[in-house]
C-alpha cells in the first residue's frame, strides 16, 4: 500500500467518523424540539426525526446525490442516479468525479447527513400543527431542492462555486435553505391555536422541558465538530495537514461567544437572562460560523458568534412581532444567522486561508474590496429566490389539494394521541400501574395499588413562548 492509498484510507476514516457525528445531531434536534414544545406533542415531534431522515436517506441515494455531486453542468448534476456498488466504490471517476480523495460511498454518507439536518430545520417552524403525511411528502420535495443548490455552491462545476462563493460547511446550503422552507410552511399553516390574541399580541406557549432543550443544544454543539471540520473531506487540506483541527477551533469559540452574546442580549432586551435565548445564541453562532469556519481568524469567529447571539434574541422577537408562529425559532436562528454567517465570510475571510482552500478571495476587512461580499450576497439572493419559491409553491399545492394542517380538535388534544394513538408521557394522561394516580405515589390511589379511572386529559390551549432553534 503506497502513500496515496494510505492517505485515501485516512481520509475515508475521518469522513465516515465526521458523518456519524453529524447524524448524531438528529438526536440533538429531537431533544431540542421536543423540549421546546408541549408534552402532548413530544413523541410526535421527536419521532419525526427518524421518519424524515429515513425518507431523506433513500431519496438522496436514488436521485439527490446525483443532482448534487454527479457529473453534469453548472446548474445540476445529470448523472449518478440510482448508483451501483461499482460507482460508489470508485474514487475520482464518473459519475462522481468530484470525490478524488475518498470513495463516492463515503461522500454519499457525509452529504446525506447534511441533507437530513437541513430537512430537520424545516419542521421547527411547523411544529405542533402539521399533518404527519406532510413530513415524508415534503421531505422528498425538499431533498431535491436542497440537492440543486448544493450543486451550485459545493460542486466544483457549480455556477456559484465558479464565482468563488465561500460556504465552507453550509450556512447557506444547509441552514438558510432549511429556514426558508420553514418560513414557507409557517406562513401557509398559520399560527397555533391560542398563539395570538384578538389584539394581535403574542401569548407565550412555553416548552415543557428545558433540560431536554439544554441537552439537545449540547448534542448539536458536539455534532458540529463533524459538521464543520468534516467538511475538509480529508486529513490534508490544500498545503495544510490536519486543517480540520483549525476549523474545529473556530467553530468552538464562535459557539462559546454565541452563548455569552445570547445571554447578555436577553438580559438587556428582556431584562432576564433567559436560558432559551442563551441556547438560541449558541445555535445561531454555530449556524453563522458554518460558512466561515475554514476562512476566518479566531478573533473574527468570536465577533461572528457575539453578533449571532444578538441576532438570535432580536430575531426571535421580531418574527413573533410580525405575526409568524415559529415554535423553535428556526427562521431567526437558522435563517437570519445563516445570512449573517454568509455575509460575515465576505467581510472577514483571510486571503491566505481562501487561497489554501482555493475558493474565492479575501474579505473586505483585509482587501478593501467588496468583491467577495458581493459574491456572497449573490448566492443568498439566488438560493433564497429558488428555495423559497419552490418550497412555498409545493406546500401551497399540498395545502390546496389535501390540506397540511390538522383539525382544531386534533391540535387541541395533541398530535401524540391523535396521530399515533399513544402518549409521549402516558402517566400524565392515562392510568399506568405504579405511575401517577396510584397508591404507590401517595395520591389518588385505591387499595391494592389499583389506579382510579383517569379523568379526561386537560390539554391547555397553549399558552406559549418563543424558544430556540
Amino acid at each position: 500500500m503506497g502513500t496515496k492509498d494510505l492517505l485515501i484510507a485516512a481520509n475515508t476514516i475521518w469522513v465516515v467518523i465526521a458523518a456519524i457525528l453529524v447524524m448524531f445531531m438528529q438526536a440533538g434536534f429531537a431533544f431540542l424540539e421536543a423540549g421546546l414544545t408541549r408534552m402532548k406533542n413530544a413523541a410526535h415531534i421527536a419521532g419525526k426525526n427518524v421518519l424524515i431522515f429515513a425518507v431523506c436517506s433513500i431519496v438522496y441515494w436514488a436521485v439527490g446525490f446525483g443532482i448534487a455531486f454527479g457529473d453534469g453542468n453548472a446548474i445540476v448534476g445529470t448523472s449518478g442516479f440510482f448508483p451501483s456498488s461499482d460507482q460508489l466504490l470508485a474514487i475520482g471517476q464518473a459519475p462522481y468525479s468530484f470525490f478524488t480523495g475518498i470513495p463516492a460511498a463515503s461522500g454519499y454518507l457525509f452529504e446525506v447527513v447534511f441533507a437530513g439536518v437541513s430537512l430537520a430545520i424545516v419542521w421547527g417552524a411547523m411544529a405542533e400543527r402539521a399533518k404527519l403525511w406532510v413530513y415524508p411528502a415534503f421531505g422528498v420535495v425538499f431533498t431535491l431542492i436542497y440537492s440543486v443548490t448544493s450543486h451550485w455552491i459545493w460542486h466544483a462545476g457549480g455556477w456559484l462555486f465558479g464565482k468563488g462563493m465561500q460556504d465552507f460547511a453550509g450556512s447557506t446550503v444547509v441552514h438558510y435553505q432549511g429556514a426558508l422552507a420553514a418560513l414557507a410552511g409557517a406562513l401557509l399553516l398559520g399560527p397555533r391555536i391560542g398563539k395570538f390574541g384578538r389584539d394581535g399580541r403574542a401569548n407565550p406557549i412555553p416548552g415543557h422541558n428545558m433540560p431536554y432543550a439544554v441537552l439537545g443544544t449540547i448534542i448539536l454543539w458536539f455534532g458540529w465538530f463533524g459538521f464543520n471540520p468534516g467538511s475538509t473531506l480529508g486529513v490534508v487540506t490544500g498545503d495544510r495537514i490536519g486543517y480540520f483541527g483549525y476549523v474545529a477551533l473556530t467553530t468552538n469559540i464562535a459557539a462559546a461567544a454565541g452563548a455569552v452574546g445570547g445571554l447578555a442580549s436577553a438580559w438587556w432586551i428582556l431584562r432576564k437572562p433567559d436560558i432559551s435565548m442563551m441556547l438560541n445564541g449558541v445555535l445561531a453562532a454555530l449556524v453563522a460560523i458554518t460558512a466561515a469556519s475554514g476562512f476566518v481568524a479566531p478573533w473574527a469567529a468570536i465577533v461572528i458568534g457575539l453578533v449571532s447571539g444578538w441576532i438570535a434574541v432580536a430575531g426571535v422577537l421580531f418574527v413573533e412581532r410580525i405575526g409568524i408562529d415559529d415554535p423553535i425559532g428556526a427562521v431567526a436562528v437558522h435563517g437570519m444567522s445563516g445570512v449573517w454567517g454568509t455575509l460575515a465570510t465576505g467581510l472577514f475571510a483571510v486571503p491566505a486561508l481562501a487561497s489554501n482552500l482555493a475558493t474565492g478571495t479575501g474579505g473586505l476587512v483585509y482587501t478593501g474590496s467588496f468583491h467577495q461580499l458581493g459574491v456572497q450576497a449573490l448566492g443568498l439572493v439566488a438560493v433564497g429566490g429558488f428555495t423559497f419559491s419552490a418550497s412555498f409553491g409545493s406546500l401551497w399545492v399540498m395545502k390546496r389539494v389535501w390540506g397540511i394542517r390538522v383539525e382544531p380538535e386534533t391540535e387541541t388534544a395533541g398530535l401524540d394521541v391523535s396521530e399515533h394513538g399513544m402518549w409521549g408521557y402516558p402517566e400524565f394522561y392515562i392510568p399506568v400501574p405504579g405511575g401517577y394516580g396510584t397508591e404507590s405515589h401517595g395520591h389518588l390511589g385505591l387499595s391494592h395499588g389499583h389506579a382510579r379511572p383517569a379523568p379526561a386529559p386537560t390539554v391547555p390551549n397553549a399558552a406559549p413562548e418563543p424558544a430556540p432553534g
